[in-house]
């Protein structure tokens, strides 16, 4: 559907979008859940370290034999397919563990989430004080213009960018610089926003270590020779990227911004088995954004017991870019234009009133 017209969005979090949010009550609003009894709820949210410890070994045992395969054949063309795909398990499969484990909910035991959590967060280079402040508030203020620091494309749609980050290009380049900035102590104004000045010295001290990482990794290259080193660590965050960025964007791409319910901003797509391995059944995105402390390996079945309220699921990886291109290129001549997800006669109606109040705060 088109929307009413409205002047460009400003994405900053302490520009003038930001300021309307909190004004219209878009910022930090109660959210629409679908009606769950106590008792599956807390059946479903139970916390156990089994699957997460299974697919862990499966995910850093696969990565240690590939990364001692491509070592051995390196030097020879037979490496390339072995550190192609230990770099999609460090470039993709890394953005959903420092997500999950980023939640407290993939292992029922801390120190194991803290730990996954240290290592994804390295091979992703998300700061892991940054981003987990960072995700607290993408999931208090999902796709709120002006609140939200994790909207991937914003209106209108910049598809250079889009494609640039297919390879990581883009988002290592600023993830870079922003490991630069903190490690020289600056944490930026827009950080400041939603991270809590007590924590605000961690992010330096974690941007410091990594700084210092990277510089002998690089120094044991230089010294070697080679650029092996590099292609173990630091590179495939470049040449890995391209899955966790064809399955992230399909995440929120196209559909609607500054409402209160998760079935309009985001969608839910059945994939391979594979795929959901590497992204930990993210794929279930509306049901996570539902409900966020549910585990990934519960979302499957979160999924079945509340499908009568939500919009069909987009049934492969294919059918969901089918729908999402087109409305980025509609959204190139109209940035207000998104998709509006179908409810099935079983659901609840979209609650819309601050959909309706912000664009006509926006029209003021």
């Amino acid at each position: 559907m088109d929307a009413v017209l409205s002047p460009s969005r400003d994405y900053s979090l302490i520009g003038r979008d930001s300021a309307r949010a909190v004004e219209t009550g878009l910022a930090a609003a109660e959210w629409y859940h679908t009606d769950i009894p106590r008792k599956d709820m807390k059946e479903l949210m139970k916390r156990v370290d089994g699957p997460a410890i299974r697919d862990t070994a499966i995910w850093l045992g696969s990565m240690i034999v590939l990364a001692a395969l491509g070592i051995a054949l390196w030097g020879t063309i037979w490496c390339v397919p072995f550190f192609l795909a230990y770099g999609v398990l460090y470039g993709s499969a890394s953005d959903s563990r420092w997500h999950e484990c980023g939640h407290g909910t993939a292992f029922k035991t801390r120190w194991m989430n803290d730990a996954v959590y240290q290592i994804a967060c390295f091979m992703i280079m998300r700061n892991p004080v940054t981003w987990r402040w960072s995700h607290a508030r993408h999931h208090t203020d999902t796709v709120i213009v002006g609140r939200d620091p994790e909207i991937a494309v914003m209106r209108p749609p910049d598809l250079l960018r889009v494609a640039l980050n297919f390879f990581g290009i883009l988002d290592a380049w600023h993830a870079v610089i922003d490991m630069a900035r903190n490690a020289s102590g600056i944490v930026s104004a827009e950080e400041k926003t939603f991270i809590p000045e007590q924590e605000q010295h961690k992010v330096i001290r974690v941007a410091r270590i990594w700084a210092l990482i990277y510089a002998a990794t690089i120094t044991l290259a230089l010294y070697m020779g080679s650029i092996l080193p590099l292609v173990l660590i630091g590179l495939p965050r470049l040449y890995g990227a391209w899955h966790h960025v064809l399955t992230g964007l399909l995440q929120h791409g196209g559909l609607a911004d500054n409402v209160i319910d998760h079935r309009l901003n985001s969608r839910t797509v059945l994939m391979n088995p594979v795929s959901r391995f590497i992204y930990w059944n993210m794929n279930y995105h509306v049901e996570h954004h539902m409900f966020p402390m549910v585990p990934y390996h519960a979302l499957p079945r979160l999924h079945a017991m509340i499908k009568h309220d939500l919009p069909a699921p987009n049934p492969s990886i294919l059918d969901g870019y089918r729908e999402m291109v087109p409305a980025f290129l509609r959204q190139l001549r109209n940035e207000d234009y998104y998709l509006r997800r179908k409810l099935p006669l079983t659901a609840k109606p979209y609650r819309e009133e601050f959909h309706g109040k912000a664009a006509r705060a926006a029209a003021e």
